[in-house]
């Protein structure tokens, strides 16, 4: 027992450091579980409206939920969304920029509601053609990364993984998987992009705000042993 604490010159040994291992584990796996239902959930929602409005169109052999969509969406979009708000605090370590905004849940959730409220024009609110609405949604997805974000870190991130999104959405829609009604960008809507973009940040700050409370946590746990 001495020598799971402490060795000869004081320096901690295995049982305290593989505690410490399967507690971050554990708190990591709770994380990513969170931060797929939430994915799960927003794309249930946020589908619904796009569905409903006639912006994508599904086959009918492949809409297999209530809330009439394929049944591969919500899942990817919940293992897209553990990946992004896993790997945010991640990358803020490694960049040593550490997230300068005030964090708190209130901010997290008017940072979600934003994103809806993004997604929601983008379905719902008539523009005179897809270029005013295009550029009208791209000033809002950086204004939430500026007003919830401000890191370069979240920006470079939101931008990679918005590229990567829409040229996966483009060969999805090339292979006949589903459609975009009216395309303006080769096979999809030109404001794709602004969607996922949006889309990064509000994960990427969820991700953030759980590491937060876990390492709070985790210091507590710390200072009452």
């Amino acid at each position: 027992l001495a020598n799971d604490r402490l060795s000869g010159n004081g320096v901690a040994l295995r049982g305290p450091y593989i505690s410490m291992i399967t507690n971050h584990t554990t708190n990591l796996l709770i994380r990513g579980g969170m931060l797929f239902v939430v994915g799960v959930f927003l794309a249930l929602v946020l589908n619904l409206l796009q569905v409903q409005r006639n912006v994508t169109l599904f086959p009918p052999d492949v809409i297999s939920s209530v809330f009439s969509s394929a049944w591969w969406v919500p899942p990817c979009c919940g293992t897209a969304s553990a990946l992004i708000g896993l790997l945010y605090p991640c990358i803020d370590r490694h960049l040593g920029e550490p997230h300068k905004l005030k964090r708190e849940w209130s901010s997290v959730m008017r940072c979600v509601a934003v994103f809806v409220g993004i997604n929601h024009a983008s379905a719902k609110v008539d523009f005179a053609n897809n270029v005013q609405l295009s550029l009208t949604l791209a000033a809002l997805s950086v204004g939430l990364w500026w007003t919830f974000d401000r890191s370069r870190s979240g920006f470079g991130m939101g931008v990679a993984v918005a590229l990567l999104a829409t040229l996966a959405t483009q060969l999805l829609v090339y292979n006949g998987v589903f459609q975009y009604t009216s395309p303006d960008f080769l096979y999809i809507r030109s404001w794709l992009p602004c969607i996922f973009f949006a889309g990064v940040i509000t994960m990427g700050n969820i991700g953030r705000q759980l590491a937060l409370y876990e390492c709070k946590f985790v210091q507590e746990k710390i200072h009452q042993d």
